[in-house]
């Protein structure tokens, strides 16, 4: 962070020798600038990237209060940088930590059935294949976890190619949902799907918006399990379509609600074998809605009714624009 002070401080040094030599002849304003010289430099010598503290003097002179102003802009601008640069490191440091969790453990299991199977080749024909299927199963979460890493990477860098073109949102919807019949019925869930027998067109990326529908309702199935309930509805207003999906599973604490779409957030206790997420669905969710020209809410009560609506404008608004 100490770069951030030489950028913002040296241009103000240099105003501040200019205003030093026109106004040499002013003791009052000699007192104040040897006040704001040692300030600075108590500031820049500061170990803390964040400096609470601003120029304060009482004076008369407008061009020294013009200054004074201009230096303490920058001091909260400097304060502002250095509180996003630490939530970013701390940000980047949890995903970091989680990505390799949640590529540990399947890579464990692919290791140790990897190691059976060597060692004991006189294994039963369908315990072998047991095995290898279980090896499959495994690679298939790392290729995909490795694939949504490398996916939000490029969405927050604007380097995913999302070509739009016309589709119909609702039999989007249909397929999505039907992808998880068998899960659904598995589980005893209530299934409520809500979509109009008329085709209802936005310009979108189907693949993005399959995908947007598949990380909202997996995050359902996945933590709302206890509500055993699963609602799919698709209405139009106004020149947009809003799709929901609910749940009425445990819910997302208040204090949380903001942190949800944060890349690698999981809740406390979902990080394990049975409730294991690797945090990356809903923030390609709603980075994905944003390149859509749409936007994605969240409304939670807890055990009662959980609610994540994607907001997308309607073909006709998209064209006429």
């Amino acid at each position: 962070m100490n770069g951030y002070w030489w950028i913002l401080i040296i241009p103000l040094v240099g105003l501040l020798f200019l205003y030093v030599r026109e106004r040499m002849t002013n003791q009052s304003t000699r007192k104040e600038l040897i006040y704001i010289s040692n300030k600075l430099e108590h500031f820049m010598a500061s170990n803390s990237s964040q400096i609470q503290e601003r120029l304060l003097i009482v004076t008369g002179d407008r061009q020294l209060r013009e200054l004074l102003q201009a230096i303490n802009a920058l001091l909260e601008r400097s304060s502002q940088l250095a509180a996003d640069y630490t939530r970013t490191d701390q940000a980047m440091r949890m995903m970091l930590a989680n990505v390799s969790h949640d590529l540990k453990t399947p890579l464990t299991v692919i290791m140790g059935y990897a190691e059976m199977l060597t060692r004991n080749t006189d294994l039963p024909q369908d315990e072998r294949q047991r095995m290898l299927d279980q090896v499959y199963k495994k690679t298939v979460e790392v290729h995909e976890l490795i694939n949504a890493f490398f996916d939000l990477s490029r969405l927050e860098a604007d380097d995913f190619d999302l070509p739009l073109s016309v589709i119909d949102a609702c039999e989007v919807c249909r397929h999505r949902i039907l992808a998880y019949y068998d899960l659904l019925s598995d589980r005893n869930f209530k299934v409520d799907i809500n979509l109009p027998e008329q085709a209802v067109l936005v310009y979108a990326n189907e693949e993005a918006l399959s995908r947007i529908l598949d990380n909202l309702l997996s995050n359902a199935v996945r933590y709302g399990a206890d509500g055993r309930y699963l609602g799919l509805s698709l209405t139009q207003e106004e020149g947009k379509i809003h799709i929901e999906v609910i749940d009425r599973g445990r819910g997302i604490p208040k204090a949380d609600l903001k942190r949800v779409f944060d890349r690698m957030y999981t809740m406390e206790d979902s990080r394990n074998r049975n409730m294991q997420g690797s945090g990356l669905g809903l923030a390609i969710a709603k980075r994905l809605t944003e390149r859509l020209g749409g936007r994605i809410n969240l409304e939670s009560i807890p055990y009662s009714q959980t609610s994540f609506s994607v907001t997308l404008p309607l073909h006709s608004k998209r064209t006429n624009q």
